[in-house]
């Protein structure tokens, strides 16, 4: 009977952590770093090396491609790579794949170079303490607040460059 009622409670939780997201705009974002954290594992270093995500919207993953070779190989394998990314999410997230040219940072070069130091103000702490606050679960909320400081802090680093 436990189980059961624990059961129910996780997926009430879920549900408002979804619906939280959702009104804040952050849904999208939660699959953009879903993605960026499987995307290696997912398809391996080579392709990893040579292309990475930018961005995902309407299921639509693009991807940066580091060379014109790369670009036309990768489309030859998008139906390959939408596998790869889905199993390695646990679920269909992405349909279709738009591929465009750029800089691709490798890890190897992301550790070589030094990071940009960013702090958060008292504004972004502010708005991240109410949007973690609504969630009652400590362990999510917690999750869910580190989450948002990761968030912030790498959109002010971008801005900085």
């Amino acid at each position: 009977m436990m189980i059961i009622m624990a059961r129910k409670k996780m997926d009430r939780l879920s549900t408002t952590l979804v619906k939280i997201l959702k009104e804040h705009g952050l849904e999208g974002r939660l699959s953009e770093y879903r993605i960026f954290g499987c995307w290696e594992r997912s398809v391996g270093g080579v392709i990893a090396r040579h292309a990475q995500p930018q961005g995902v919207r309407a299921k639509k993953l693009t991807l940066v491609v580091d060379s014109p070779a790369w670009m036309q190989q990768l489309s030859l394998l998008k139906p390959e790579i939408i596998e790869k990314v889905n199993r390695g999410l646990g679920r269909e997230e992405i349909k279709d794949i738009t591929l465009k040219l750029g800089e691709v940072t490798s890890a190897d070069k992301a550790s070589d170079s030094v990071p940009v130091r960013v702090s958060l103000d008292a504004d972004e702490q502010e708005k991240i303490a109410h949007y973690a606050g609504e969630i009652s679960d400590p362990d999510i909320r917690e999750s869910f607040r580190h989450l948002l400081e990761k968030d912030f802090v790498s959109r002010k680093r971008e801005r900085k460059k």
